[in-house]
């Protein structure tokens, strides 16, 4: 059972209704950080260009770092029954997440294999939440990689699971070695597809195959 992402309406329509500031957002204090940002650069935070930038700049960080305070459990724990163990891949769901050593931001795509055991199953959507709430924080694309397989293992205690993130980093095209088209790509994998190569490589030449 494979579903791609940039066909499945029910997972589009999830990247608008979490994009909320967290509890403990602090924007006055964010706002008062990026004027003195400003000031340190030798730009005037008072020309009309950057008068409202700090508020800006606020607003946007509250909704790229509004996974801080939220978990995908609750999403998780919303199955529903599902004959057979066949497994249910996932492909190219979209996030951005921020670069924790220069919050920058890095855009790709996430997927997802897992194969049920116990006649439970998610819908498409709470993957896609997951992957979008653990990326909404700053992160490293390793540890997120790691992190949904994690709470997909947490969960749904699949036999197997396989996550891939394939992403762009700003801050290896902007800054630095300028390396644009450069792509990282990250994989975790768990459960018997861990010890099982063959079906392990299956699974993952369906995801990138697609």
């Amino acid at each position: 059972m494979i579903h791609d992402a940039r066909t499945c309406r029910e997972i589009e329509a999830t990247t608008d209704s979490d994009d909320r500031s967290t509890p403990s957002f602090d924007q006055p204090r964010i706002e008062a950080a990026v004027r003195e940002i400003l000031l340190a650069i030798g730009e005037n935070p008072d020309r009309e260009g950057l008068l409202d930038t700090p508020s800006r700049v606020a607003r946007a960080y509250g909704e790229m770092f509004g996974g801080l305070d939220q978990s995908p459990a609750a999403h998780l724990a919303r199955q529903f029954p599902q004959d057979g163990s066949d497994p249910v891949m996932v492909t190219d769901i979209p996030f951005t997440s921020m670069c924790e050593h220069h919050l920058l931001p890095f855009t790709g795509v996430a997927h997802i294999a897992y194969q049920p055991q116990h006649g439970r199953v998610v819908g498409l959507s709470k993957l896609a939440r997951t992957v979008q709430i653990l990326a909404r924080r700053p992160q490293q694309q390793e540890r997120l990689t790691q992190q949904v397989r994690e709470a997909i293992e947490e969960h749904l205690d699949p036999a197997g699971v396989l996550v891939m993130l394939e992403a762009t980093h700003s801050c290896m095209q902007i800054r630095g070695a300028k390396a644009h088209g450069a792509s990282m790509k990250t994989r975790s994998v768990g459960g018997r597809w861990e010890r099982d190569a063959a079906t392990r490589r299956e699974i993952q030449e369906m995801m990138v195959g697609k």
